[in-house]
């Protein structure tokens, strides 16, 4: 990733755990608001969104995977993220579903630059890997 010129990670070009916390808490409101079947894969409140658990370990999995702590490997082992997903039928839906969501999000805190065309990438190259249906 080019990094204007710094051997920042994105965690740190994001601005650490608390705004790394933060998109990860509008992603899933967003999920609550604009894509409800997406949301509803997940344990929810009778309000219909997402509970605390799938939030807080998204939370610690992206911090590491941005270049965080990794507190996530410690408390959970190995991400192994399509074996952790393998009950959930992800097709081309659902991968566009989740990426509008976390687009959304990181369009209203205003991420941009160099890390938002690295994220931009890497969110779809992994949410396309996640895929384990045809379409």
């Amino acid at each position: 990733m080019d990094t204007d010129a710094t051997d920042r990670t994105p965690y740190e070009l994001l601005g650490g755990k608390e705004r790394v916390l933060a998109l990860v808490e509008r992603f899933y409101d967003l999920m609550h608001e604009r894509e409800p079947v997406l949301a509803r894969l997940h344990p929810c409140t009778p309000e219909g969104r997402v509970e605390r658990g799938p939030r807080d370990r998204f939370g610690l999995f992206l911090i590491g995977w941005l270049g965080g702590p990794e507190d996530y490997v410690r408390q959970h082992g190995h991400p192994r993220l399509r074996m952790r997903h393998h009950r959930v039928a992800v097709n081309v839906a659902m991968r566009d579903a989740w990426l509008r969501c976390m687009t959304a999000a990181m369009d209203e805190h205003q991420i941009a630059g160099p890390v938002r065309r690295f994220l931009d990438a890497r969110f779809a190259e992994v949410a396309d890997f996640m895929r384990n249906v045809p379409d």
